[in-house]
């Protein structure tokens, strides 16, 4: 888990939006950063500025991946032909902790992070407990038997706050899902605008 758990409200309110969706966010309250210097008039962003922010976004919204781990990612999608902004989304939605978070096991992508590592998911039958495992299209990811009844889970599903995407297969009568295919940007329902194609300029750039 990252140190970023506890703290992440600090994104959104760093960020200037509610990159989640979630109706506890403190954006709800109050729109400016966090700090005693939160409330400040904000200058206007260099191109770097906006392709920084483009970047820090779409890293914060996977659970404030490592710098080092996302770089990585990109490297991955830039080498794959095609679109490499369209590459990344798909890289990053592969990873299991995000299908896990996508089929609505459980409430947010820290806690899909936590439930993979403390041995709750199955993958194709076998126990995966790397949140960071690359799905294929076609695989099963299902909540272990002795986990179904966990509190997160039950109260996950409930959630009206967001929808199962169709890229992936739900089924929470059996605590199943099947990773239909790869999306892209457009089919990612992210509840702000990611822009990746910031993303790419940035690492083009530095």
């Amino acid at each position: 888990m990252t140190k970023r758990t506890a703290a992440k409200y600090k994104i959104d309110r760093r960020m200037g939006e509610n990159i989640w969706g979630r109706p506890k966010s403190p954006l709800n309250r109050r729109e400016y950063g966090p700090g005693q210097h939160g409330q400040r008039r904000k200058g206007k962003l260099s191109d770097f500025g906006i392709q920084l922010r483009a970047k820090q976004k779409l890293k914060g919204y996977y659970g404030d991946l490592t710098e080092k781990q996302f770089r990585r990612i990109y490297g991955e999608a830039e080498r794959v032909k095609g679109d490499t902004g369209e590459n990344l989304i798909g890289l990053l939605e592969r990873r299991l902790d995000a299908v896990v978070y996508r089929a609505k096991f459980v409430p947010t992508v820290f806690a899909a992070r936590q439930f993979v590592n403390h041995g709750h998911v199955l993958v194709n039958g076998k126990r995966v407990n790397i949140p960071s495992y690359r799905v294929k299209e076609g695989d099963v990811i299902e909540v272990r038997e002795k986990s179904k009844q966990m509190t997160v889970l039950l109260e996950a599903v409930q959630l009206a706050e967001r929808d199962v995407p169709d890229y992936v297969e739900a089924d929470h009568s059996k605590m199943t899902a099947t990773f239909v295919r790869t999306p892209g940007l457009a089919d990612v329902p992210y509840p702000v605008v990611m822009e990746p194609n910031l993303v790419v300029e940035f690492y083009a750039k530095n």
